[in-house]
């Protein structure tokens, strides 16, 4: 982690995959981490995963865990997401993966929207605000 003068420190880690342009994984100040946009890059081989959207929604979650994680954070530390998918009619599939690992009480706050296309030709993507602690 780098930190300005403003007190906002970058969050970087290799268990995500690096940006793709100029944009941090994450930044915190205040007591709150703010994670990009995470799509279903496998961080080796900078490659969307195969399979269908349960498999990418599980490695979008995975790479979010990972960059939360090197903040000093966690999924169950999530006070918002927004989940960004390519086709809605895949919603209720995402959801279903979705479920399993934000399953606090209550749970986060979210957004879903349609959006005509993502980076790599991903159907999914996740970003989010969290607490830091334990």
């Amino acid at each position: 982690m780098s930190q300005d003068n403003s007190g906002i420190r970058e969050v970087r880690t290799d268990s995500a995959p690096a940006p793709i342009g100029p944009y941090s994984q994450a930044v915190i100040h205040a007591g709150l981490i703010f994670a990009s946009g995470q799509i279903p890059l496998d961080p080796a081989k900078g490659e969307i995963v195969p399979g269908e959207i349960e498999q990418q929604t599980e490695q979008v979650i995975e790479n979010l865990a990972q960059v939360l994680r090197a903040g000093g954070s966690g999924l169950h530390h999530v006070l918002k997401t927004t989940v960004y998918l390519t086709d809605l009619s895949l919603f209720p599939r995402v959801n279903a993966v979705y479920a399993r690992h934000f399953d606090a009480d209550p749970p986060p706050a979210r957004a879903t929207v349609q959006v005509a296309a993502l980076p790599f030709g991903a159907a999914v993507e996740i970003d989010a605000i969290a607490r830091i602690g334990e």
